[in-house]
């Protein structure tokens, strides 16, 4: 006779329901019901912001132009330039100069030397410019264009004319005397060479006429160059100059 055995162990009817298995950490640790909102969290280093350098602040110099006149300096640096400086006059007769950002300040004091020299050579050169000289450098015009016949009694720089670069007087007390607007000192030694030329021109024909011109035009080969520049500068400076 057959048995049948409905045996079953004890672990048979032990049921696990896994799914509903709570381990105690999960269950009854009090870390359950920890939350952390690591989306919103925010460290420290996070919101450490690097202080961006501020911009290195402008350093005033000075200098003296070609009258001695102490002029002021700004030194800006500029991120644009990499190699060279530039320097510009502001309204106020300040300068500005710009330079690299990086470069070493024991550069600067070169460059501001470097702006003085070039604003004190118009000074250099009028110095040169006496009376004695300018006597010597119409007699020079007078035997290299003219042949040497022209007389003249004196020639000197004088301050007083506006507009007119220079005269000479023919006849009375003052015959043979020839002036030259110090206003035109620092112009190109070729156009003041021409003003002088006309002056003395001027001691051949008292006037403006066909003669003169020709006598001058013939002898001074820079003539019409000479009054073209007065023309420009007339024009650029709202000024009527004359070569009379």
């Amino acid at each position: 006779m057959g048995h049948t055995f409905n045996l079953q162990s004890p672990i048979s009817i032990l049921q696990l329901p896994i799914s509903n298995l709570h381990s105690p950490i999960s269950n009854k640790s009090p870390f359950s019901n920890l939350q952390l909102p690591i989306s919103n969290y925010q460290s420290p280093i996070s919101n450490l912001q690097s202080p961006i350098p501020n911009p290195m602040p402008d350093k005033k110099h000075t200098i003296e132009d070609k009258d001695g006149k102490t002029i002021t300096v700004l030194v800006r640096r500029d991120k644009r330039l990499k190699k060279s400086s530039r320097w510009q006059q502001e309204t106020d007769g300040s300068l500005l100069l710009r330079i690299p950002y990086r470069l070493p300040k024991q550069h600067i004091g070169g460059l501001l030397d470097k702006i003085a020299s070039q604003l004190q050579k118009p000074r250099k050169l009028a110095d040169r410019r006496t009376d004695a000289n300018l006597q010597v450098r119409a007699e020079y015009i007078n035997k290299k264009y003219f042949g040497g016949k022209i007389e003249w009694r004196a020639i000197r720089w004088v301050g007083n004319m506006n507009t007119r670069l220079g005269s000479c007087t023919n006849g009375g007390s003052t015959d043979g005397h020839i002036r030259i607007s110090e206003a035109i000192k620092e112009w190109p030694p070729w156009v003041v060479d021409y003003v002088i030329a006309h002056e003395l021109v001027h001691r051949l024909h008292s006037d403006h006429s066909k003669a003169f011109w020709a006598t001058l035009t013939e002898g001074y080969p820079l003539t019409e160059r000479a009054r073209g520049f007065i023309k420009g500068v007339s024009f650029a400076e709202g000024q009527s100059y004359e070569d009379d």
